[in-house]
C-alpha cells in the first residue's frame, strides 16, 4: 500500500507528463509547423488548414484537459510541502493559455480555414508565443512542485525514523 506521502505524489507525475507534453508540442508548433505553413500551397491552403485542425484536437485535447482536472485538483488537494502560491500560479498560468487558445489561436485557424491569410498567420505565429512561455513556465513550475513535495516527504520520513530526542 503507498504512503500518503507517495499518493500525494501522483497528481505532480500526472501534471509534469501532461505539461511536459504540452511544452514539447507548443515548442514544435511554434519554431517548426506554424512558420511552416507559409510553405504550404496557397491554393489548397483552406483545406490544408482543416485536416491541420481534424488532426490535431485529438492529440492536443487530452492532454490539456489532464492539465486542467489537475490544476483544480491541487488548488483543492495538495502535498505535504506544497502551500497555494505555485498552484495557484499554475492555474493562472493554464487560464492564460487557455484565454488565448479559445480566443487568439483558435479564431486564427477558423480564418485560415476559409483560405490563405498573411495577416491572419502572421497573428497567429505571434501570438502563440503567449502559450509558448507559458507552457514552458508551468513546465518549470511543475517540476518545482513534484521537487518541493518529494522534500517535504522526504523531511517528514526522516523525522519519523529518527529516535526521540533523549532525557
Amino acid at each position: 500500500m503507498p504512503s500518503p506521502a507517495s499518493a500525494g505524489r501522483w497528481p505532480l507525475i500526472v501534471q509534469l507528463v501532461a505539461t511536459g507534453c504540452m511544452t514539447g508540442l507548443i515548442w514544435f508548433v511554434q519554431v517548426v509547423h506554424y512558420p511552416l505553413m507559409e510553405g504550404w500551397p496557397h491554393d489548397t491552403f483552406g483545406a490544408w488548414e482543416q485536416a491541420h485542425r481534424a488532426r490535431t484536437g485529438p492529440v492536443v485535447i487530452p492532454p490539456m484537459l489532464t492539465e486542467g482536472m489537475v490544476a483544480a485538483w491541487l488548488l483543492v488537494r495538495r502535498p505535504r510541502g506544497l502551500g497555494i502560491g505555485m498552484p495557484l500560479a499554475g492555474a493562472v498560468l493554464l487560464a492564460g493559455i487557455w484565454a488565448s487558445t479559445f480566443l487568439l489561436q483558435v479564431p486564427c485557424h477558423l480564418r485560415l480555414s476559409a483560405g490563405w491569410d498573411t495577416a491572419t498567420h502572421r497573428f497567429l505565429v505571434d501570438s502563440n508565443w503567449i502559450r509558448t512561455i507559458a507552457w514552458t513556465l508551468r513546465l518549470v513550475l511543475a517540476v518545482a512542485m513534484l521537487w518541493r513535495a518529494d522534500r517535504a516527504a522526504e523531511s517528514a520520513s526522516a523525522d519519523l525514523a529518527s529516535p526521540p530526542p533523549g532525557p
